[in-house]
């Protein structure tokens, strides 16, 4: 038969009540003699606290969604493995999923997840609108990630990716290069509007006017920065210069260039983002390295935060439209 949390209390000699405050995820005061005394009889009796019913009554899981575009991401598991050691040294468990870079799986997601009565949700929106985030945020602490949505509302932690890519055009300015690409990117992410934003920015305060050809949008992946980086190649006069929108673009141009037969050209690339192998990528000069995992242990702090501030009535009292935290981006040159 089930031993149940009476049976612990009786073999302790404890109140149930205490026996609850004694074996929580996160004990409320009790004398560390009782506390060992009651953890005693738990393991002798093989009871297991039955985590779903008190969840009902503290009105609390402990644990946090974490929504994701893609699970395939070196970028994304690194702010994930952040966002773990910070809720796992709260007391918190992770819930991880991916909406598959689709808004319409993201909707799905997070329906799913608030029915598992999560404490919050911590997401990188697949697209830019909101509408349906602001119905959950309603209910649950939202924090995004990584990127914004339009429109005010939500608490963010994001690099400042206007800077770091005006900081990467700036370097390969400095170099004498003048002819200077923008690659990759889809105008729907945040992501890429900043740093599409931050390369124009550079070049207008150098008095450049980009040639049309010089601003290659279109996707986030390797497969599209190997296109990308085709066409420009093919332009009767080429950029001599390119900034890549992220590090995945960036592994897709210098694959594009390896692939070309003859003579490669001298074409030098400065990527936003970087991994361990960057500097082994011939063309790459100069990256803006984001500290992936120092993102998401902020992350884990700020939801946690709101969580809190939700539970005693502060979030609704004090929250008057967004908090983004933007952190800096650190220039590597290769």
């Amino acid at each position: 038969m089930r031993k149940t949390i009476k049976d612990v209390a009786y073999a302790a000699g404890v109140s149930t009540a205490t026996v609850s405050r004694a074996l929580a995820e996160n004990p409320s005061p009790v004398a560390e003699q009782t506390r060992l005394r009651v953890i005693a009889a738990a393991d002798k009796l093989s009871y297991r606290m039955n985590h779903t019913a008190r969840s009902l009554k503290v009105r609390s899981t402990m644990t946090v969604a974490v929504v994701f575009p893609e699970l395939a991401n070196d970028f994304f598991m690194d702010v994930a493995e952040g966002i773990e050691r910070e809720l796992d040294a709260q007391g918190y468990t992770m819930l991880l999923s991916s909406s598959r870079n689709s808004v319409e799986e993201e909707q799905k997601r997070i329906a799913m997840l608030a029915d598992r009565m999560v404490d919050g949700m911590v997401i990188i929106p697949a697209g830019s609108r909101g509408e349906h985030l602001r119905a959950v945020a309603e209910r649950t602490p939202v924090l995004l990630v990584d990127r914004i949505v339009e429109g005010p509302g939500f608490d963010a932690v994001v690099s400042d990716n206007e800077d770091g890519t005006r900081r990467l055009t700036n370097a390969l300015l400095s170099d004498g290069f003048r002819r200077i690409a923008f690659v990759g990117g889809e105008i729907t992410v945040s992501t890429a509007r900043e740093r599409l934003s931050g390369y124009a920015r550079a070049l207008a305060e150098a008095g450049i006017q980009p040639e049309p050809s010089w601003i290659c949008l279109g996707g986030m992946n390797v497969e599209d920065g190997y296109q990308r980086m085709k066409t420009l190649m093919e332009e009767a006069n080429p950029p001599e210069a390119m900034v890549a929108v992220n590090l995945l673009i960036h592994l897709g141009m210098e694959r594009r260039l390896l692939d070309m037969d003859g003579p490669k050209p001298p074409v030098v690339i400065a990527g936003f983002d970087e991994s361990r192998y960057t500097p082994f990528l011939p063309a790459s000069r100069y990256t803006a390295f984001q500290d992936a995992v120092a993102m998401g242990r902020r992350a884990g702090q700020r939801i946690i935060e709101n969580i809190r501030e939700k539970k005693t009535g502060r979030f609704e009292r004090e929250h008057s439209g967004e908090r983004i935290i933007r952190l800096p981006v650190t220039i590597h040159h290769h």
